[in-house]
């Protein structure tokens, strides 16, 4: 087994069974995106009423949240690399015979499958808010999931790089994390809103995860019933939503090999 291969399992399976074994963690998991999804469900379903299409407010946000749910778990990836720093392990895997691209690859993968598992949990809700899911769905949210937990989790892990203190990263990730689940149209549509928060909807990455996620639940009605993202008059598909999170992925994971890499 190569460094790189060796650093990948020994980092993605060590934060996995970090995630299964404390309930504490798995609950709050699980809750956080609930929590959402029944206040502002909720809240929204009477005044807002059917959207375009018939589709129902809580079922329009159902696949937001998801991506929510997949997004601040890979954001704060991070936290780890933090962690591990201040408690010393960080320079025990550093000296180890292990790649330093496979533990950032480990991380990024431990990440996805958290997420991964939270996703797979939160499904029991689809028939509980009427969305169908039936095997094709599943078996495309997967890969769909995995790929976006992927790609934020490399963002996670480039500002963990350079973060000195727990307190500060969560800070720094409570800021980042908000604004880019408000403006990523997991609670509205963003195609319809002011102008200003349109172009920073669409300049959100995390808006393409979401609304392909959402594509992957309502299929074509989805872009049918107005609920596409349209960039310059073109409604984009699926494939190039993922597509595009693909390509901002080599980037972000890219970077945060380079940024880990500076670890002494």
């Amino acid at each position: 087994m190569s460094e790189l291969t060796r650093g990948l399992c020994v980092v993605a399976y060590r934060d996995v069974l970090g995630f299964v074994s404390d309930r504490f963690r798995i609950v709050a998991s699980l809750a956080f995106p609930l929590l959402f999804l029944l206040i502002f469900g909720g809240g929204f379903s009477n005044v807002i009423g059917p959207m375009a299409g018939g589709v129902d407010i809580v079922q329009f946000m159902y696949p937001g949240i998801i991506a929510q749910a997949v997004l601040t778990t890979s954001l704060f990836a991070g936290v780890s690399i933090v962690s591990d720093r201040e408690v010393g392990f960080l320079r025990e895997i550093l000296v180890a015979p292990l790649s330093r691209t496979g533990i950032v690859l480990g991380k990024a993968t431990g990440a996805a499958a958290v997420a991964l598992l939270q996703v797979l949990a939160l499904l029991i809700l689809a028939p509980i808010v009427a969305v169908p899911l039936g095997l094709e769905t599943v078996v495309l949210l997967v890969p769909t999931v995995i790929l976006l937990s992927l790609v934020l989790s490399g963002l996670g892990i480039f500002i963990g790089s350079f973060a000195r203190s727990q307190q500060g990263f969560q800070l720094f990730m409570q800021m980042l994390v908000f604004p880019m689940i408000f403006l990523a149209g997991v609670f509205f549509p963003v195609d319809n809103v002011p102008l200003w928060m349109e172009v920073a909807s669409k300049a959100n990455p995390v808006t393409y995860g979401v609304d392909a996620i959402r594509q992957v639940f309502l299929g074509a009605g989805a872009s049918g019933a107005g609920l596409g993202v349209t960039v310059f008059g073109h409604t984009m598909s699926f494939v190039e939503e993922m597509a595009m999170v693909g390509a901002l992925g080599v980037v972000l994971l890219t970077a945060s090999g380079w940024a880990f890499g500076r670890q002494e």
